[in-house]
């Protein structure tokens, strides 16, 4: 019997079926519906363009309710409004200071999905 390296045993030949071009992958493992609708109802949040930039600015730092309004140039009851929306839907959390409520995200991973669709956007124009 001819001798094989060491590393030969574990790689895959062109006569392996598991690894034949020809052949589907394997499909992806089925999601719960209730997965499914937690992720959808989270896009449908961040679907708005002003919600978009909320957590743009957020990625950056924490921020309250003025400073966004400066930094996007849009009126208080609208970022107030986008706030209570993307809060109810766990991307932003408050945090009160005296007067003030400060923003921030819940987590990072949102940021990157918005960061992501962004520079898709970006590269597609």
């Amino acid at each position: 019997m001819p001798e094989q390296d060491a590393g030969a045993a574990g790689r895959a030949t062109a006569t392996d079926p598991a690894h034949d071009p020809a052949r589907p992958a394997a499909p992806n493992p089925v999601r719960s519906p209730a997965a499914l609708t937690a992720a959808g109802d989270l896009l449908r949040a961040l679907a708005a363009p002003v919600r978009i930039a909320i957590v743009l600015q957020l990625r950056e730092s924490s921020l309250c309710v003025h400073d966004l309004v400066d930094a996007l140039g849009v009126t208080q009851p609208l970022i107030s409004q986008h706030l209570r929306v993307l809060k109810t839907a766990g991307v932003v959390e408050g945090t009160r200071h005296g007067r003030e409520v400060v923003y921030s995200l819940v987590d990072d991973h949102l940021a990157h999905i918005v960061v992501d669709a962004v520079a898709h956007a970006e590269e597609n124009r």
